[in-house]
């Protein structure tokens, strides 16, 4: 599926000069668009040495950049930035949470198609919808729909794509021949699907509430520059969420729940056929849990309502669960396992530094799947971290670092 054949020589050099070629690409992003570019800056990023030159996803709650500093220097700096732009639009469309019991090729080029037309200096292998002779415009459920005639697609799973070649008879076929080989050339992707599978472990509201965390620091730290193509997205995402913090709390944790995976052939793999075994997710809750007790977030009814919200989601579970106490330094730690967990309130004072909770997990055995955070979010907090992280913010908080998703707590 890749845009161009990889040769990587095997030298630290030429790695260390492919991700300074990102970075120098992401630092145009943000002066050319700068909507994108801060978008971009809450995406976690993993290097790689095989495959395609980009690829995004939302794995266990968290946007993830997957790039392969080789291929990607290979492009042109104008190339390199409609990259970017195109596999930032696929987490803002949320393509990879969309496709789930769709044939995987065929929503892969719908979903290129219904974003590339808008996207200026792509590489001219860009797959595009007069390539297919179909309208631009439409959205990927309706490319899809159209694409059915052009795919024998057979199951759901696989590429959709086989490599034997068609009959076509006599010389009047010819043309047709010529019309296929066009069209399997247009129905490749510039950037990697592959590691769309990933986002089966982000429940759909879930992958939501994360776009739309990462669209309202974008837009503040843009002041309101947003691409026009995009706007109406936007919009949408800027407006409150239909989705209550509840059921986002309780989504979260139940995929900070799910540590490992193991083979079973008692449930096929949902993207190949039956000889691939599938996975079978263990669900364990390991969490750490912070809470601020800082003067500014004593709200006695709000932290109750969300410690028994979170007591009824670790009950009857394989859990362990770990609370934090904490205002400038950690004043008290908890830990709870399973039935045993009780709600309670622990009043504390003074002001708030959010790194200790963080300090804290790094030294844990075995380490939290993720970190569950109340607090108003004024305090200084860690500039990346490796942990998925659920910010439950006070009604009038902020969110104090680009990483991490965002939920606001009301009642």
């Amino acid at each position: 599926m890749l845009v161009r054949l990889l040769t990587l020589p095997d030298t630290k050099h030429t790695h260390s000069d492919g991700l300074r070629c990102l970075e120098n690409a992401v630092v145009r992003l943000l002066k050319s668009h700068p909507f994108y570019g801060h978008f971009l800056l809450g995406f976690r990023r993993r290097a790689v040495s095989g495959g395609l030159a980009l690829g995004t996803t939302i794995c266990n709650g968290t946007p993830t950049l997957v790039v392969n500093p080789q291929v990607f220097s290979e492009f042109t700096p104008g190339e390199q930035r409609a990259l970017l732009e195109h596999v930032l639009k696929h987490v803002l469309h949320l393509h990879m949470a969309r496709g789930k019991e769709r044939n995987s090729h065929r929503w892969d080029i719908a979903c290129d198609l219904a974003i590339n037309p808008s996207i200026e200096g792509l590489p001219p292998q860009a797959a595009l919808p007069d390539r297919h002779r179909l309208a631009e415009g439409l959205a990927a459920e309706e490319y899809y729909s159209e694409l059915r005639r052009s795919f024998d697609t057979g199951n759901l799973e696989g590429q959709g794509l086989g490599n034997a070649a068609e009959d076509l008879g006599d010389h009047a076929e010819q043309g047709r021949a010529a019309e296929v080989a066009v069209e399997a050339r247009a129905s490749q992707t510039l950037d990697d699907h592959r590691i769309w599978n990933q986002a089966d472990s982000t429940p759909q509201g879930l992958a939501e509430e994360v776009v739309r965390g990462m669209v309202r620091d974008a837009w503040r730290k843009s002041r309101g520059e947003v691409p026009g193509d995009v706007r109406q997205l936007v919009e949408g995402l800027l407006a409150p969420s239909p989705i209550p913090w509840r059921q986002v709390l309780r989504q979260f944790v139940a995929t900070a729940g799910r540590v490992g995976r193991r083979s079973t052939w008692k449930r096929e793999h949902r993207r190949f056929a039956h000889n691939t075994p599938g996975t079978r997710k263990r669900q364990r809750l390991n969490l750490l849990v912070g809470v601020d007790v800082s003067d500014s977030t004593d709200l006695t009814e709000l932290r109750e309502a969300f410690a028994h919200e979170l007591v009824q989601i670790a009950r009857g579970r394989d859990s362990l669960i770990t609370v934090l106490y904490a205002g400038s330094r950690i004043q008290r730690i908890d830990s709870f396992r399973g039935s045993s967990i009780v709600a309670e309130v622990y009043e504390g004072g003074g002001f708030t530094d959010l790194r200790p909770v963080f300090d804290y997990a790094k030294t844990m055995q075995p380490r939290p799947a993720a970190v569950v955070y109340l607090t108003d979010g004024y305090g200084e907090a860690p500039e990346t971290m490796e942990f998925p992280t659920l910010w439950v913010l006070t009604k009038d908080g902020q969110k104090p670092a680009e990483w991490g998703l965002e939920l606001r707590l009301e009642a």
